[in-house]
């Protein structure tokens, strides 16, 4: 197979990758267990790839898999401006790479887990 099981069935393994997916296109680095960041950074290229098309096609066929989380309130003129994660996505996240052709994320390996020694790591965006 040429994918980790990660322990869970295929619906809890689906919702466990949509997550730290959304999570790190909101928050821009997440700390996991290394296989699972091995896997979400699959996931999370797929989706920045998606985001340089720009395409109706491709915001929707990212939006079926993208949490609909708040990612970026901010105030402008004195409007309250909410960003998603998928505006973030296909606003700045995907258009920073746009001269790059895959490798968007980066993973740094730290200590292990206090309670099972689990290798975990840093997950993060390439700047």
């Amino acid at each position: 197979m040429s994918y980790r099981k990660l322990g869970r069935t295929s619906s809890q393994r689906k919702a466990l990758l949509r997550d730290l997916t959304t999570d790190l296109i909101m928050n821009e680095k997440i700390t996991t267990t290394e296989a699972r960041a091995k896997e979400v950074r699959s996931t999370t290229e797929k989706m920045i790839t998606l985001g340089k098309k720009g395409t109706l096609t491709a915001r929707r066929q990212a939006a079926a898999f993208i949490r609909d989380e708040i990612a970026d309130v901010r105030e402008e003129d004195e409007k309250v401006v909410v960003q998603t994660v998928l505006q973030k996505l296909f606003s700045d996240v995907a258009p920073r790479y746009a001269e790059r052709n895959g490798g968007y994320t980066r993973i740094y390996k730290t200590m292990p887990r206090r309670g099972d020694g689990a290798p975990m790591v840093v997950l993060q965006f390439v700047d």
